[in-house]
């Protein structure tokens, strides 16, 4: 775009220029509204959220004026009365269309935007807004209303109106109102790329209003702020040389200047004074009056080039901001790509490319489960059989320790026998039925261990397994509940299986059975031969080899050793089987069920705040991606 420069001389002067159209020449204009636009198009990109844009914002004392201004230069009534009347902050954007086009305006706040095409309706809609975001009442609040005008009257100008500065609240505001309204203003005005728009009444000491107070405070040299100086008509005779050394900068001096307009009064509103009627009423006033006919000719005075020098003010603020502005968001836009290289990509917005990232995950899910499944993993704290042989070494440990008591007890029932049972029988042969059932029973006892190890099989399995889960699903809350019901409804079934078996291994222990080979084999390990070699010796001395107290536990002992073995493999095997392997297959099959049908986007809805800060953070450079070809095109 071409790149043009103007100065304040260039056809700007409100008194002796008559070809004006409006407010403006035509081809001023023409260079004025590009820059105008390209800031409405930056703030509507929301770039305003990223850096501050220039700008022009309006503040005032209660009744100094400020309203009247504003009605002037858009030419449409708003809201007054007295008391707080501008409640939020109204951003007031008027735009010049060639003549012959209907006069049209647009108000937005909230969710909510209304077009419409009568001037009348602008002060019904601003109040309705208000009254919405700032309820009923007196209360304020710092949500923007914008309000757009186009129209063949008015100037290409943005202001933002603030509500006036009020010192004592009146019934139905909180104490603190003045501070609320004082917060709210130097949330704007403090901003370096902001005009400061003081409005001052002429009939008062200039030195003790607010507005110009708390201007200073955030530009303390004047060089962002103008002054706007109402009600010259109420100045009281003799006081006028006062207004003239104000106008001039000869008691607080401002780098922009003082500009002096008389707007329609009470009176005139009462008596339905046009704006276009007032405007030349003003016109009159100055170029009459005796003190202040000067500052017409000084281009200091009336609605007119206010306007216009806002506008030059506004178009030179921003030109004088762009490079600024420009390598603002050059910067930004680089720091938010290096951070958005470390986060995770998340989901794309893609509905096909969403599907292959969804089907990614979820094979990423299950390839880590069937690694965990296997104790193929390369951490040893993820290596889930370290945990399960360590509980089976328990089992173990507690199939050892009864091994004792079981002999043990076998020994008492022997005496008891022996003592109680004894018939006609020879020792060495003694009921065979009466030690089968001490067998079974004493067997039976290992059950519930081995359920209490099945229950803490299950739990550690079902962690390392909903831990998988939070790391694959971390950033996709609903999949990882999905995920995490289907581990707990497998988990559950499959332990009710285990179970099952587990029960039938031990009914099945009840037959007291092994192969003769292998009971022979155990039965002649080396202790049970010393222990033999003991009792021959026993028997050449008092032939009581045969002595049931001598061969029964041992020869049961060594039935018990069996079941030892057997147990000590066949519960860790089924409860591996059935609450991992097969656990697993399951749950990698329903979790692959779910690509079938399944509402991708509500799957892979993401709530984590690392998600929220990389959408805010793709947003971001979204916008100053935008803004930063649109600014390329000025500087």
């Amino acid at each position: 775009m071409e790149k043009e420069q103007y100065s304040s001389e260039d056809d700007l002067s409100c008194e002796n220029n008559k070809s004006l159209d409006g407010m403006f020449h035509g081809h001023f204009e023409d260079r004025v509204r590009p820059y105008i636009d390209l800031i409405d198009s930056l703030r509507q990109l929301g770039v305003e959220e990223d850096l501050p844009l220039p700008s022009i914002a309006v503040i005032g004392d209660q009744s100094s004026g400020k309203s009247s201004v504003l009605e002037a230069l858009s030419g449409v009534a708003l809201p007054r009365g007295s008391g707080i009347v501008t409640r939020c902050p109204l951003e007031l954007k008027l735009r010049k269309i060639k003549n012959g086009v209907q006069w049209r305006a647009t108000i937005s706040y909230s969710n909510v935007q209304i077009e419409f095409d009568n001037p009348a309706l602008v002060e019904r809609y601003v109040k309705e807004a208000q009254n919405k975001l700032a309820g009923d009442g007196v209360g304020i609040c710092d949500e923007l209303i914008t309000l757009e005008i186009k129209s063949p009257e008015v100037c290409d100008l943005t202001l933002i109106d603030l509500p006036g500065i009020a010192r004592v609240p009146v019934k139905g505001q909180p104490e603190d109102i003045g501070d609320q309204i004082k917060n709210l203003i130097h949330r704007f005005i403090r901003k370096v790329e902001t005009i400061n728009l003081a409005v001052v009444p002429c009939n008062v000491d200039i030195a003790t209003t607010e507005a110009l107070r708390m201007a200073q405070e955030v530009d303390p040299e004047g060089k962002r702020t103008l002054a706007i100086l109402t009600k010259p008509d109420l100045v009281d005779k003799g006081t006028e040389k006062n207004v003239l050394d104000v106008v001039r900068n000869q008691v607080i001096s401002l780098s922009k200047g003082y500009i002096v307009v008389k707007c329609r009064g009470q009176k005139q509103i009462d008596e339905k004074i046009s704006l276009d009627e007032a405007t030349r009423v003003e016109r009159d006033f100055f170029k009459h009056h005796e003190h202040f006919s000067c500052l017409l000719k000084e281009e200091r005075a009336t609605v007119k080039c206010l306007a216009s020098r806002l506008t030059q003010e506004l178009v030179d603020h921003i030109k004088k901001s762009l490079p600024v502005m420009l390598e603002q968001v050059n910067k930004q836009l680089w720091d938010l790509r290096k951070e958005l290289s470390r986060c995770d990509g998340g989901p794309p917005l893609d509905p096909q490319k969403r599907k292959v990232f969804f089907i990614s995950i979820v094979m990423k899910f299950n390839d880590k489960i069937n690694h965990l499944s296997r104790g193929e993993v390369s951490n040893s704290d993820d290596n889930l059989f370290v945990q399960l042989r360590a509980e089976f070494k328990k089992w173990m440990d507690h199939l050892d320790s009864t091994d004792s008591s079981f002999y043990q007890t076998v020994q008492n029932v022997v005496n008891e026998y022996d003592q109680k049972h004894r018939g006609r029988e020879l020792p060495g042969f003694s009921d065979y039925n009466v030690f089968e059932t001490l067998v079974q029973r004493l067997v039976m006892q290992l059950k519930g261990p081995a359920n209490y190890t099945l229950m803490l099989i299950r739990e550690k399995i079902q962690k390392c397994f909903s831990d998988v889960s939070k790391e694959c699903f971390s950033m996709y809350p609903f999949l990882h509940c999905v995920a995490t019901n289907k581990i707990d409804n497998i988990q559950s079934k499959q332990e009710a299986k285990a179970e099952q078996r587990i029960l039938e291994q031990f009914e099945m222990e009840q037959l007291v059975y092994t192969q003769d080979d292998i009971y022979f084999k155990i039965l002649n390990q080396a202790e049970f031969a010393e222990d033999k070699k003991k009792s021959e010796d026993k028997k050449k001395k008092k032939g009581s080899s045969f002595d049931s107290k001598s061969m029964f536990p041992k020869m049961l002992r060594t039935y018990y050793e069996i079941v030892v073995q057997r147990l000590a493999d066949q519960v860790p095997m089924l409860i591996r089987y059935f609450m991992l392997k097969e656990s697993s297959q399951l749950l990698c099959k329903e979790m692959l069920g779910l690509l079938d049908g399944a509402n991708v986007t509500e799957v892979l809805r993401e709530e984590s705040e690392i998600s929220r800060l990389r959408i805010n953070m793709q947003n971001r450079v979204e916008r100053l991606t935008a803004a930063q070809e649109k600014l390329s095109n000025f500087v």
